[in-house]
């Protein structure tokens, strides 16, 4: 099935929804789960005009086929986790030249369940973003604060682990950016995430301070955390979209964000069009 060209994707801002489906399926659900979002994919306009930018992160062995499924519809792929690396002798990694070959767009980095478990520091985290830059792959940086705070104490570590990050990954190819997802991890498996008001105020400073740092002008700010279905239509335009864990691994729930996004961008150009700043 062909699609149609993306030519409104230009016209107004774009929203980045990704997912990552972590280890809860096993492989013939992850790749029934592909499936579902493709057909979603080629039936949904904003999908296909590239307003949405969609992509989906299954573990390693899925993503060939994940590729191959999702490629198809106009969705991205990626890995949840890079080696910084390319080869060499590291017995159980998998370098960024690999996810690439095997049709992945995204690499996860930085998560707070790699901070916390495997230990992955500052050092690491830029490691492993300077290898998603130089294989062309987009990295989904994860930052957060620990504990619950101000939205100006959110803000100061966030940036601050942003720089620690990019400074230590160096220059970016021409064509690369940066997708960093702000994810408190206190809010990471809770019942509810952050409250929008919070959420907008942290990701407002989070994008003003990014887009700011040289060759990251095209570089976006997305939430996760418990993000789900009823979230993104709250936000405000400084929120790029939305990274989702399991709240998106219904494929339903995922198209019912997709649809709050395709009204937000909607609503957004309604409101530019008759002269009034967004």
């Amino acid at each position: 099935m062909s699609l149609p060209p993306k030519t409104a994707g230009a016209q107004h801002p774009r929203t980045v929804i990704g997912v990552s489906l972590k280890l809860y399926f096993g492989y013939q659900r992850s790749v029934d789960y592909c499936r579902d979002v493709a057909t979603i994919a080629f039936k949904h306009p904003a999908v296909v005009s590239g307003d949405i930018e969609l992509f989906v992160l299954p573990t390693l062995p899925v993503l060939p086929e994940a590729a191959r499924i999702l490629g198809a519809a106009g969705v991205g792929t990626g890995a949840q986790d890079i080696f910084w690396e390319d080869e060499g002798a590291y017995t159980g990694e998998v370098g960024g030249t690999t996810v690439a070959e095997l049709g992945g767009r995204y690499v996860e980095v930085g998560h707070a369940e790699r901070r916390r478990i495997f230990g992955e520091d500052d050092r690491i985290i830029g490691l492993k973003t300077a290898a998603a830059y130089r294989n062309g792959l987009t990295p989904v940086l994860c930052v957060g604060e620990l504990n619950v705070g101000s939205p100006e104490e959110a803000i100061a570590q966030c940036t601050a682990e942003i720089d620690a990050a990019l400074n230590r990954a160096g220059t970016l190819g021409p064509t690369s950016r940066t997708i960093v997802a702000y994810e408190p991890q206190w809010a990471i498996g809770a019942p509810e995430p952050a409250t929008p008001a919070y959420i907008s105020a942290v990701v407002r400073g989070l994008d003003e301070h990014l887009r700011s740092l040289p060759g990251q002008e095209n570089s976006r700010v997305v939430y996760g955390g418990s993000a789900g279905p009823g979230l993104l239509s709250q936000l405000d335009m400084s929120v790029a979209g939305l990274f989702l864990g399991r709240f998106a691994h219904d494929p339903k729930a995922l198209k019912t964000i997709l649809d709050e996004a395709a009204t937000r961008l909607a609503a957004t150009a309604g409101v530019s069009a008759n002269g009034v700043t967004a």
